[in-house]
């Protein structure tokens, strides 16, 4: 590129089309108007390799872009894209992050988190914002959307993902469709570098689900405070959370913010929460004046809960199938075991006597297993066991520590939380992976990788159709 042609990039330095395209791309810069028009054809920006046109400068460290994006003409392929990103390489095959805006107005980060593997996202709740950006600090990336005033908030769309070393911040345009050439103008861009992050941070709780299938990510909700641990509800249109020791429901689909579940006198609940088989019932654990955990049910709709566990500390985590009976982790003389306990009144049974901590208890969809987590090896692995007690036996060997299974409403399927190897306990605050496991022919795939662990998957958490899994993602970012 010659000196005069390189000038006219503004602050990016070449553009070349990048994988496959029968229409070569174009990029020129409008330095009257601060504006950079990119075209591009190629087929998609997706699955293992990518043909779009990219505009771009060399960048190493933290970075943001930031721009307003429109396209040329309102016609076009729906799932065209304009984009902001990072890319290790200009291989069409290449490691890549980026926001992308989508013809209808769909907005999205997606990614490539390995040399050739296939592109997943995490779609926004945003629908065509103005304004986006996005940042990567560290091995994270986020991304932020303006709202109808055209401030720019946090999406809740993030992403784990390495680039080292030197990569390519920039532009790009796909037209998804290999025979025709799409523009889109990008304005008020800013390319800048990001300062250590020395100031005071706020956490951001992000409400997700997942698909199975494909293991693309919807952000549902996401707000500058702490919440935890979905349930799903039994029709699918609702997941449950809690907040400040009161239980929400959050409406999927909706724009509203959680609505209230009356829990008084118990404003103390914790993470360990769940719905009955049919969905008429909650049970939840309170921490109580004393700080204690108790198990009490209560009409899902909100009403006075009734005291099912006195002795304390008990977290609950499952219902039997037949809604008789509750599991749960109790404290009892020093150690912590399997307990269940009938929802009509009875003794507790316990139902694990090893060393160490065993937690996380779930019926299986049959009513014939319990599945749970123990330490008894040295590391904190899944186990599964009949529902009195007997045939418990190890389900994965894994060099981390896992914790939280649940089984899909068909049975086919277990998903968990994994942590690394080096990490005791259930701790927030981490780089964790959501994984899943076929109970069919115990092959195991990685969901979702994210910043979390507890709160972000403690409770049973599948859609009734067996085909999502709910969680939540925490993000820490500048005030």
């Amino acid at each position: 590129m010659t000196g005069v042609a390189a000038a006219q990039l503004g602050v990016f330095q070449d553009h070349h089309d990048i994988g496959t395209v029968l229409h070569p791309g174009s990029a020129t810069f409008d330095s009257a108007k601060g504006a950079y028009t990119v075209s591009g054809s190629g087929d998609n920006m997706w699955f293992g390799t990518d043909d779009f046109h990219f505009l771009w400068k060399k960048a190493t460290g933290d970075m943001a872009i930031t721009a307003d994006i429109s396209f040329v003409g309102a016609k076009g392929n729906n799932h065209r894209k304009a984009a902001l990103l990072f890319r290790q390489s200009l291989d069409a095959n290449s490691v890549y992050v980026d926001v992308a805006l989508h013809g209808d107005g769909l907005t999205s980060l997606q990614y490539r988190d390995s040399t050739g593997a296939d592109t997943h996202e995490v779609e926004t709740a945003a629908s065509a914002p103005r304004r986006v950006r996005i940042e990567k600090r560290g091995n994270y990336a986020y991304v932020f959307v303006s709202n109808e005033r055209g401030t720019l908030s946090f999406s809740g769309a993030a992403m784990r993902l390495k680039l080292a070393g030197e990569f390519y911040a920039g532009l790009g345009v796909c037209s998804h469709d290999k025979d025709v050439t799409e523009t889109a103008i990008f304005t008020n861009v800013k390319v800048e570098p990001l300062a250590p992050a020395t100031m005071k941070t706020v956490l951001w709780s992000t409400l997700e689900t997942v698909k199975v299938a494909s293991t693309d990510r919807l952000v549902a909700y996401t707000a500058p405070e702490h919440f935890e641990a979905p349930n799903w509800s039994r029709d699918g249109t609702s997941l449950l959370i809690n907040r400040e020791g009161r239980m929400y429901r959050f409406t999927l689909g909706g724009t509203a913010a959680p609505t209230l579940i009356p829990t008084s006198p118990q404003i103390h609940v914790n993470n360990d929460h769940g719905l009955s088989p049919d969905g008429s019932m909650l049970a939840v654990g309170d921490q109580g004046l004393d700080g204690k955990s108790r198990i009490y049910v209560l009409p899902t709709s909100g009403g006075v809960p009734r005291q099912i566990t006195p002795d304390a500390p008990s977290y609950w985590h499952g219902w039997s199938p037949d809604g008789k009976t509750l599991a749960f982790t109790g404290q009892r003389g020093g150690d912590f075991d399997i307990y269940t306990v009938p929802l009509n009144g009875g003794k507790e049974a316990r139902l694990t006597i090893a060393k160490g901590l065993d937690d996380g208890p779930e019926y299986s969809p049959d009513g014939k297993s319990i599945y749970f987590n123990s330490e008894r090896t040295g590391r904190m692995q899944i186990w599964s066991m009949a529902t009195d007690g007997s045939d418990q036996k190890q389900v994965i060997d894994e060099s981390g520590n896992d914790w939280f299974p649940h089984i899909s409403p068909d049975g086919k399927w277990m998903v968990y939380l994994a942590y690394k190897p080096d990490v005791e306990g259930h701790p927030g605050g981490q780089d964790v992976e959501l994984r899943l496991m076929s109970l069919v022919d115990h092959k195991i795939k990685i969901l979702a990788k994210l910043y979390g662990g507890q709160g972000t998957m403690n409770v049973p958490s599948w859609s009734p159709d067996s085909t999502r899994v709910a969680f939540v993602s925490y993000a820490e970012l500048l005030q």
